[in-house]
């Protein structure tokens, strides 16, 4: 039976070998120390955290998320070790909340490696912390117990780590917060999180008909902004939320302001700010799906259907229904590896008992056990390989589906979409960078999805890394690659925004772009000529930053109307190619101050770069690699997703070779843009 512990309960454990799994509606960072009698930390080594994330008999996840699992073996922590602390922390520098007060209370979880629970813990009564030791585990007279602690801290990690006696608590701090900046530039942004009406179903039910679907969408009073979409529920598929929080209910204001909207430029009003929210975003919780398939038999998985997910319209169906896939698929595969690694622990104890006993070791009778353990780890496996083939088989149904029936912005440029192409009216809600899969479950490819306008620059990485293939691209393959991907997710971005609304720019000091340029340039979408040599940087740079200053003093000042006559308010794309070439210490600081600023008013970065070729400026450098989405021009296994940390295999959206489509597209763009004029 599980005990549901409250501030300072404690409960026995029965087992050494253990994992704690934590749910929150935000990302966080997890941490777990090692203490002696008195709870006093020792070292930083006895600390395991997202930068070094193993010390004996402790596993930590490397990077923030909403979801963790920590392994412990409180055989393998040293003699002296009494107390093994769970520390869970805010993550900082970022866009998400600064204290606990304002995140969903965290639900912590002490299970055996089979996954039955012995205790959990709900954090309650945090205000103004940042830190929080959850709870711990401790040795008392030869034995384990689990205590919930729920001791916040409001200095965050330094102070937590303080309290502990480490004297170093403040170098750890400062290197912990470095090693999740690293995770986050590395994981994919999920959406906000999904309220409990607006979670993915599978179920036929009684549509609430949204705009699109021929009904009207009810006006009611205003509400707190919720989001159409969001993560799976901390408490994994199918299940309501962290306990204690209650469910939304669903109600769409006339015109309630989203404060988590993303920005985009609108032209400015007399007397007023530029809004900058986006047009299609709502702020209530949308109809669930309608019943476009007939039931499925009893037994039976049901059947997969295109825009099978919450939304006010198809495109926002769909893009929940892709979301949706992408936390499946995360999910399954984690259950999957997690039942490996239960069988083969199980495997090495038995293993390990069998060879502990001397009567064992020679003769029929050990290599009985030794078999007899090696079939049971194999059935294991089996069943946990035939779950997840199953969940995959169903995933890979719902994409056959689901790919034919995206929009342009959705789509690959060899969907039969693309032949169809007209100029948009309006924005989409994302944008398709390519696709993302594991290797569990090579078959389904998920697309890779990201909010509109962009939130973060890009960097299509140009280093002469080797790809997940066969062989080794070399260094001038690399670069060439790098700018077609970049081509290729300008000519997309160009393509899904209205007439007039999005602007391209380039910088190409060495003229090396110039063959991978032909289509922005031939058919005249870019808003001049590429940039060449120190002078053009410098030309394009400045116009940008005086650009977002403007901006930022108008949005700021509440003083839009100060803005110059006929002030082009399109979102600004810069491709950097050939980075740092052409760049002086004035042009790096400039291009540093766009990725900062830029995203919030309307100015975007695309680089096109080799960082070993930057690194001459050391770290001055790493703040601007780590506020950009790293993407390449080859598959490569860098990308996490924000739930459980997989690393996913990331494959660009590149045109077929052959293929004319992207000419086509462009040349819709620049006929739409002359009648503008």
């Amino acid at each position: 039976m599980t005990a549901e512990l409250v501030r300072g309960q404690n409960h026995p454990l029965s087992q050494a070998r253990l994992e704690v799994r934590i749910s929150a509606g935000t990302p966080l960072v997890a941490a777990a120390a090692l203490g002696d009698e008195s709870g006093r930390i020792h070292g930083v080594e006895w600390v395991a955290h997202p930068g070094q994330p193993t010390q004996p008999g402790l596993e930590v996840s490397r990077q923030a998320a909403a979801d963790h699992r920590l392994a412990v073996d409180l055989d393998a922590v040293p003699e002296t070790v009494h107390r093994v602390s769970v520390l869970l922390a805010l993550p900082v520098g970022g866009t998400g909340p600064v204290r606990f007060a304002a995140v969903a209370a965290p639900f912590v979880a002490v299970t055996g490696l089979d996954g039955e629970e012995m205790a959990n813990y709900t954090i309650t009564g945090l205000e103004a912390e940042s830190a929080v030791v959850a709870l711990e585990l401790y040795r008392r007279q030869g034995a384990w117990k689990v205590r919930a602690v729920g001791q916040g801290y409001a200095g965050g990690l330094a102070e937590l780590l303080t309290d502990q006696g480490l004297s170093q608590a403040h170098q750890l701090a400062g290197s912990i917060n470095d090693a999740v900046a690293q995770g986050v530039a590395r994981s994919v942004q999920a959406p906000p999180p999904r309220t409990a009406d607006g979670d993915r179903s599978r179920q036929a039910a009684a549509p609430a008909l949204g705009p699109d679907q021929g009904g009207t969408a009810p006006q009611t009073g205003p509400v707190p902004p919720m989001s159409p979409y969001g993560g799976q529920t901390p408490g994994g598929p199918g299940q309501s939320g962290v306990p204690g929080q209650p469910a939304p209910q669903p109600s769409y204001p006339a015109a309630a302001p989203d404060p988590d909207a993303v920005t985009q430029p609108s032209a400015p009003t007399a007397g007023g700010p530029i809004d900058y929210s986006h047009p299609r975003r709502q702020n209530a919780a949308p109809p669930p799906p309608p019943p476009t398939a007939p039931p499925a038999a009893p037994g039976q998985p049901a059947r997969p259907v295109a825009g099978d997910a919450t939304g006010w319209s198809m495109e926002e169906r769909l893009y929940n229904q892709v979301w949706g896939m992408f936390e499946d698929l995360a999910r399954t595969t984690a259950a999957y590896r997690s039942a490996v690694d239960f069988a083969e622990s199980r495997m090495d104890k038995e293993l390990e008992q069998v060879l502990s006993d001397p009567r064992s070791r020679i003769g029929g009778q050990g290599d009985a056990a030794r078999e007899a353990a090696r079939a049971r780890h194999a059935e294991l496996v089996a069943q946990a390989r035939e779950a997840l083939d199953r969940d995959v088989a169903q995933l890979a149904a719902e994409a056959d589906v689901v790919e034919p029936a995206l929009p342009p912005a959705y789509a690959r440029w060899d969907n039969p979409v693309w032949h169809g192409y007209r100029v948009p009216m309006e924005i989409p809600m994302a944008l398709r960078l390519g696709d993302l899969h594991l290797p569990e479950a090579d078959r389904v490819r998920i697309p890779m999805l990201v909010r509109l306008p962009l939130e973060r620059g890009l960097w299509i990485d140009s280093g002469a890394a080797g790809s997940l293939g066969d062989s080794f691209a070399d260094s001038a393959t690399m670069t060439r690659l790098a700018m077609e991907t970049a081509v290729a997710h300008a000519a997309r971005l160009l393509s899904v925004y209205p007439a007039g609304e999005f602007t391209v720019h380039v910088i190409d000091p060495a003229g090396s772009g110039a063959q991978a340029l032909v289509p922005l340039v031939q058919t005249g979408v870019l808003a001049a000529p590429p940039a060449l040599g120190a002078a053009g940087v410098a030309d394009v740079l400045g116009r940008l930053t005086q650009r977002v200053d403007l901006v930022q003093m108008a949005v700021r000042g509440g003083a839009a109307d100060s803005l110059p006559p006929g002030f082009d308010t399109s979102q600004q794309l810069l491709i950097v190619n050939d980075f740092p070439h052409g760049f002086d210490d004035r042009a790096v600081n400039q291009l540093r101050y766009l990725a900062d600023e830029g995203p919030a008013f309307g100015v975007h970065l695309m680089m096109v770069a080799d960082r070993e070729q930057s690194s001459g400026y050391g770290p001055l450098l790493d703040p601007l690699w780590r506020s950009l989405l790293r993407l390449t021009p080859v598959a490569d296994d860098h990308l996490a997703d924000p739930w459980v940390g997989h690393a996913w295999t990331y494959e660009p959206a590149l045109v077929p070779p052959g293929s004319q489509i992207l000419q086509q597209v462009l040349q819709q763009v620049a006929i739409a843009r002359t009648k503008l004029t």
